[in-house]
């Protein structure tokens, strides 16, 4: 099947009271202004924009990371670094001292080694949640997903949404959970796909989404430091796109004329590969279970920021040539 779908013209005004970004970029300005906020995860793709985005406001940031040298390009937004393990209670002594707001997108990505989903995205948060709480910190904002309630099951959102109920649970400290939809970074295979010859799609490709930039998110993140607390704050980039659309747009970065779509019809995932990855590399199903429930219906959020997906595929195929 060819990837044959009409794209809808993306909207691109933001959704949401307060827009993200609002502010952003003006060292010092809005009623956040003096704000001392410890990034949690600070060295990981999106803690890294968060840095940036609250360097950018006027905040004082402190950053949370397993060497100094991991922050790379953001270590030049950052006041303080705190070098600790996570996952170490004995290392993490008075990360949160000082600091008015915790912002936390901690969490494996890819795993890697042999740490899991329960020591890092649950211990280690809930950890630093007792920890911000002793310190009597004002505001916990805690990065979890869109539609968790419907991949629970798996260990990674399981163990997220943990958190999440010890934070409702809570009452001396301000809490905002940010539920993203998928990142652009997330997005990246589709190009690496293409490249191939041809994209592979969940069920028959026509489910939507409006992905998020990193950037984008960060801003939204940043937000939550001053905005409304007790709320869980859902939000997308400002494009909506189905599965076919992504598809073709990445074939286009590609300057392939001649895009090729397959969808892998959900009983085959189901039934088939998903019950054997979790008995055989469960750390594949986790990600991938995810991914194929949440492809069954629609993710789409409020609308925040301005960066394009069509941008991010096409740097992503020229650092492929």
């Amino acid at each position: 099947a060819s990837c044959s779908s009409k794209m809808e013209e993306p909207r691109t005004q933001q959704e949401g009271a307060g827009g993200a970004g609002a502010g952003a970029g003006v060292a010092g300005a809005g009623p956040g202004a003096g704000r001392r906020v410890l990034v949690a995860g600070a060295t990981g793709y999106l803690g890294k924009y968060i840095v940036r985005e609250c360097k950018a406001r006027g905040f004082m940031v402190r950053a949370l990371a397993r060497s100094e040298p991991r922050l790379g390009w953001a270590r030049e937004f950052v006041d303080e670094v705190i070098v600790a393990e996570a996952t170490e209670p004995s290392t993490m002594h008075g990360v949160c001292e000082g600091v008015d707001t915790v912002i936390t997108c901690l969490g494996i990505t890819r795993q890697t080694d042999n740490v899991t989903y329960e020591q890092v995205d649950y211990g280690a948060n809930s950890y630093l949640l007792s920890l911000a709480q002793h310190a009597k910190v004002r505001r916990f904002v805690f990065v979890s997903v869109l539609h968790a309630d419907k991949v629970t099951f798996t260990d990674m959102v399981g163990a997220r949404e943990s958190v999440v109920k010890e934070l409702k649970g809570t009452s001396d400290i301000e809490w905002v959970v940010v539920r993203p939809t998928g990142f652009f970074v997330d997005l990246q295979n589709f190009v690496d796909m293409a490249s191939t010859g041809r994209v592979w799609l969940l069920g028959d490709g026509t489910s939507r989404l409006n992905p998020i930039h990193g950037a984008d998110l960060a801003a939204v993140c940043a937000d939550a430091v001053d905005s409304d607390p007790g709320q869980e704050l859902e939000c997308g980039g400002p494009e909506i796109f189905s599965q076919r659309e992504i598809g073709e747009l990445a074939f286009a970065a590609l300057k392939d004329r001649s895009p090729k779509c397959t969808g892998v019809p959900f009983w085959v995932m189901d039934w088939l590969v998903l019950p054997l990855l979790r008995l055989f590399a469960r750390r594949t199903w986790n990600p991938l279970a995810m991914v194929t429930t949440l492809a069954k219906s629609d993710a789409i959020a409020p609308r925040f920021g301005h960066r394009r997906l069509k941008d991010f595929f096409e740097e992503a195929a020229r650092q492929l040539a």
